[in-house]
């Protein structure tokens, strides 16, 4: 009896020490004696202690950084660049035994595979193109990581480059031409809209000359048609009285003014009047 008390222990802690439990995020794979033995998916699963052993592989979309180094361009400069790799290891078994049996730790590669790519990429570039062509960059880091990793069981998700750096003195050159670009594209649009503004006024001048002309032109064609029909109405009503109408042309001069002028008892100016007035000049009595 006192044998049991010592071998139901011991069975228990070799049972224990064997259980292992992969999760929904993870894959295994199982060793007897070096060798492989059956892939484990998620779940329960119990090994034989010291004769198996289990690798568990993360599944689920993994970054690593390229970490930022200093590359020279086609111009001679060193620029500092960082990228960023983002990966999954696949879920299917002869996956996950390649990212296991074909890669000594695959993170470490893949952060060394993309920092020699990037300075293969970049070294043909000048610094300029290299900023502004960072798409074209990206896309040839992705076709080169995706193609050598395809025997390590991964998928290359995305890459992206965080950062190319020009070396301070340079991008301290940069930022004053960048400065000064600016400074003459606010110059340049402060002109024309002075110069719009001058146009404005310049037409709004035009066009008060233009309506002054025209006024005066309207005026200047008023007293012309006025003095037309004082002309046809002398020629009709005072044909051979010139002077009578000069005379008349007088005393309406006058009577605006409020002026008292003395005419003649038998003067034809007083008929005229009288006839424009309404009124007929009484008969004096012999």
């Amino acid at each position: 009896m006192n044998i049991w008390y010592l071998v139901i222990p011991v069975v228990v802690i070799f049972l224990a020490a064997g259980i292992r439990i992969v999760r929904p995020t993870q894959r295994g794979l199982i060793e007897r004696l070096g060798k492989y033995s059956n892939f484990a998916n998620p779940g329960f699963h119990w090994i034989i202690p010291i004769i198996d052993r289990i690798f568990v592989v993360n599944v689920t979309e993994q970054m690593v950084d390229a970490e930022p180094q200093e590359i020279i361009t086609n111009d001679n400069l060193n620029a500092s660049v960082d990228a960023q790799v983002y990966f999954r290891v696949k879920s299917d078994e002869e996956s996950v035994k390649g990212s296991i049996y074909n890669v000594n730790n695959f993170r470490w590669q893949i952060v060394n595979l993309a920092r020699t790519t990037l300075r293969n990429i970049i070294g043909t570039l000048t610094l300029k193109s290299a900023n502004s062509e960072r798409g074209k960059i990206n896309a040839e880091l992705y076709k080169t990581l995706h193609t050598e990793t395809k025997g390590w069981g991964i998928e290359i998700v995305r890459t992206e480059l965080k950062q190319i750096d020009p070396p301070k003195d340079v991008q301290e050159t940069m930022n004053k031409v960048v400065k000064a670009e600016n400074e003459k594209i606010a110059a340049i649009d402060s002109a024309t809209a002075a110069e719009t503004v001058a146009d404005g006024v310049k037409r709004a001048k035009i066009k008060e000359a233009e309506g002054y002309k025209q006024s005066q032109i309207l005026h200047a064609e008023g007293e012309a048609e006025a003095i037309r029909l004082v002309n046809e109405a002398a020629d009709k009503y005072f044909v051979g009285n010139a002077q009578l109408l000069k005379k008349l042309d007088t005393v309406t001069a006058s009577l605006e003014k409020n002026s008292k002028i003395v005419i003649p008892t038998g003067s034809d100016l007083v008929n005229i009047i009288g006839e424009m007035a309404g009124v007929v000049p009484i008969e004096k009595k012999k």
